[in-house]
């Protein structure tokens, strides 16, 4: 019997590239402050440096936009 498909398999363990998912999870998780040594470690050697490049653009300009809208509505709602 072949002991590979006996194994659930573990995204983390797969040395094929990234999923979306995981490159998602991964930016949020460094731009937040609290990715872990494994996971770090797992994007090094199997992400593409422009991709998460990529999404670290997108996720600050969404940072930076979330935030500006909810200054904007606190100094609109206490102007009334």
């Amino acid at each position: 019997m072949n002991e590979t498909r006996d194994k659930p398999a573990d995204p983390d363990e797969n040395p094929g590239k990234l999923n979306p998912l995981q490159v998602v999870g991964s930016v949020l998780a460094a731009g937040l402050g609290v990715q872990s040594s494994k996971n770090r470690e797992r994007d090094f050697k199997q992400g593409r440096p422009v991709v998460f490049i990529t999404a670290g653009i997108i996720f600050t300009l969404l940072f930076i936009g979330t935030v500006a809208f909810v200054v904007q509505m606190v100094v609109r709602s206490a102007g009334h």
